[in-house]
């Protein structure tokens, strides 16, 4: 369901515009099956402000989520577009996707014994170029996590590519000892948050 140049859905079609496997699961949860799967693959660096600052996380995934499904929407006229962005931050860092070992044992390490945040940016972007975009706050607690709990789920592989360095649907369930706000959104697609867009634009799944 990769994007080809000759790809086109038809009229009114949902387009995803994001290669994530749990982002389709997520919306098959609700019924939602996208036409066709077309990540943007822009350049996600966290923009540094004037003054040095770097911007918000909300700013940060409302920006991503914003900037990908415009970009796929220009690709897909007539055809409404769904982008999403997930980061997750500890007070106002945000941590990586991790892809090395070493990258989520300093995440692991960060969110041992204390609480963090979970943002996730939604945008829709209807046929006519309408765009609503919507940022989903979660507070999630990790419980304190030894050596042996820390090695065990590195070990797992779990962690690859995972904002934060951890996945809330898998093994690291066991060690979240609270969670206040969408748990989908943890997973990395509010699902209450992207029907609402879905209906407040008009898309209508094919009969």
């Amino acid at each position: 369901m990769a994007h080809q140049p000759s790809d086109q859905p038809r009229a009114g079609a949902l387009v995803l515009a994001s290669a994530s496997p749990r982002r389709l699961d997520l919306l098959a949860q609700i019924g939602v099956t996208p036409a066709l799967i077309s990540p943007a693959d822009i350049d996600e660096t966290i923009r540094v402000l004037t003054g040095g600052k770097a911007e918000s996380v909300r700013a940060y995934v409302h920006r991503l989520a914003t900037e990908k499904a415009q970009v796929v929407a220009s690709r897909f006229p007539g055809q409404f577009v769904l982008g999403a962005d997930t980061a997750v931050c500890v007070g106002t860092r945000i941590l990586p996707k991790t892809e090395t070992v070493e990258e989520a044992r300093v995440c692991l390490t960060l969110l041992s014994g204390r609480a963090h945040r979970v943002y996730s940016g939604v945008c829709l972007v209807a046929p006519g170029g309408t765009a609503r975009t919507t940022v989903v706050e979660t507070r999630v607690k990790v419980r304190h996590l030894n050596v042996e709990a820390t090695q065990a789920y590195l070990a797992s592989g779990e962690w690859q590519g995972k904002a934060g360095g951890y996945g809330i649907q898998g093994l690291f369930a066991r060690h979240i000892i609270s969670l206040s706000g969408s748990y989908t959104n943890v997973v990395g697609l509010p699902l209450y948050e992207t029907s609402n867009l879905l209906t407040g634009l008009g898309w209508q799944a094919p009969s």
